[in-house]
């Protein structure tokens, strides 16, 4: 029994020396490679005094911080939420007094290690939402030279806001901008320039959008004045000319189609009710779904009287002008034929031609006979017996008359003697209207 007890100590012991050995030897080895960790250019500086919550230069000079973009895409431009998304490469450029080290070589470190490191606090203004890509890590970059320069890049997505004047759409130019601003450190902690002008951006004369064409785009630096300070700001403007092509296929070639469309009813008949009705009711009613097509896809932006509604509501106003003129020139007709005596003919004509003769004869008759009767030599006129007011018209029946007169004129004016000649007009009146309108309209919208 004691020499089972003393086996058993004796086994324990044994293994305890031997952990006491490796642990020994583990520690030995983690010292040597932290003395070769340490050897390496600029980490000792990391992990040697190194603060990574004060700027370079604390309590000095400001940070001079470079910064260049390249636009890899622009996804999508929205001018109901007034907004673009864009996929950019920021890179921005600083000294760190703290991490020279000797050499002439640079040293791509591990992303993970801008954790340990002063980075600045950019942001970009006016964005919705952004989020930065970590397929598969986290997209950044961390470069770092022998005379402490740093290069840190990062790939971001970001939607940012964009005010829109639509009140040409579609033959509008859109102006939009990117700025980036220091969110913590004012003018006296930091200074934001752009590396090489507009130089400094790229990418952005390469984009091929669905509905616009950048026109011009350039760089600006400015500074953001709040109640907490000064803080510099970076700005990149670009203009967008929208591509009119796809809305004169899609909605102006159409409108103007449909207005000459209305004019066809000019050549039909008055006696074809159903046919002109039926074009005039067939037009107004493909217009009115064109016009709510257009406005379907903007629906948030309908405060907008924009150019595209203006052009949709002239040839509105065109195709029911049509419908009201034929309107007009049948009721015209309708009238003139009521206002004629139902039996016409050579009977009718010869019964009048009599009734005029009888007339006349009678006339001249009582005329011979009243020549006859009165003598002049036996009328004695007396001053004293003649009442002037009986022989003078009042005021208030002049000025009756004299209203009656003018609006039987007015009413003659307007009174449609020959209705066939409406669309005689309409003819000619229609297409040049509208052709002028249409010079006005694309005069101004395209150069105004």
């Amino acid at each position: 029994m004691f020499c089972r007890y003393f086996c058993f100590f004796s086994l324990c012991l044994f293994l305890q020396t031997q952990r006491q050995v490796e642990k020994c030897s583990l520690g030995h080895v983690s010292s040597v490679g932290g003395s070769d960790a340490a050897s390496l250019p600029g980490f000792e500086n990391l992990t040697m005094g190194y603060n990574k919550y004060l700027r370079p230069y604390f309590g000095g000079e400001p940070v001079q911080i470079a910064m260049s973009l390249d636009i890899a895409s622009i996804s999508s431009i929205s001018e109901s939420d007034m907004d673009y998304t864009a996929t950019i490469y920021l890179r921005q450029r600083w000294t760190d007094p703290r991490l020279v080290f000797h050499g002439n070589k640079s040293f791509t470190l591990d992303a993970r290690l801008v954790e340990l490191l002063w980075v600045p606090d950019t942001y970009i203004v006016e964005s919705k939402r952004s989020f930065l890509h970590d397929v598969t890590v986290g997209n950044r970059l961390i470069r770092l030279f022998s005379n402490g320069t740093i290069l840190y890049a990062l790939r971001i997505t970001t939607t940012v806001a964009c005010n829109m004047d639509l009140s040409k759409y579609p033959m509008d130019t859109q102006t939009c901008r990117l700025q980036l601003e220091s969110w913590g450190y004012d003018e006296n902690d930091v200074i934001f320039t752009w590396l090489r002008g507009n130089d400094s951006v790229h990418g952005i004369e390469k984009l091929r959008l669905s509905q616009y064409t950048v026109e011009h785009y350039y760089t600006l630096v400015s500074k953001s004045q709040q109640e907490t300070g000064s803080y510099p700001r970076l700005i990149l403007q670009f203009e967008l000319r929208r591509n009119i092509l796809y809305f004169i296929l899609e909605t102006y070639v159409p409108s103007t189609l449909l207005v000459m469309l209305s004019w066809v009813s000019f050549w039909i008949t008055l006696d074809s009710v159903p046919a002109r009705t039926c074009i005039g009711v067939t037009t107004v009613l493909s217009m009115t779904t064109l016009m709510i097509g257009s406005r379907s896809s903007l629906s948030k932006t309908n405060c907008f009287i924009k150019a595209i509604d203006v052009y949709l509501g002239i040839c509105f106003t065109f195709i029911f002008g049509a419908l009201v003129e034929y309107a007009v020139a049948h009721y015209s007709s309708s009238q003139k034929c009521t206002a004629k005596t139902p039996q016409e003919g050579p009977a009718n004509e010869l019964t009048k031609e009599m009734e005029e003769i009888n007339i006349a004869g009678i006339l001249s008759s009582s005329i011979t006979s009243y020549k006859q009767q009165i003598s002049f030599t036996s009328i004695e006129i007396s001053s004293d017996n003649i009442n002037y007011s009986d022989l003078t018209m009042k005021t208030h029946e002049k000025i009756k008359c004299f209203l009656r007169n003018k609006m039987r004129r007015i009413i003659g004016y307007f009174t449609i003697q020959n209705p066939s000649n409406v669309d005689h007009y309409s003819k000619l009146l229609f297409p040049l209207f509208f052709m002028l309108v249409n010079v006005f309209y694309w005069a101004y919208y395209l150069y105004f």
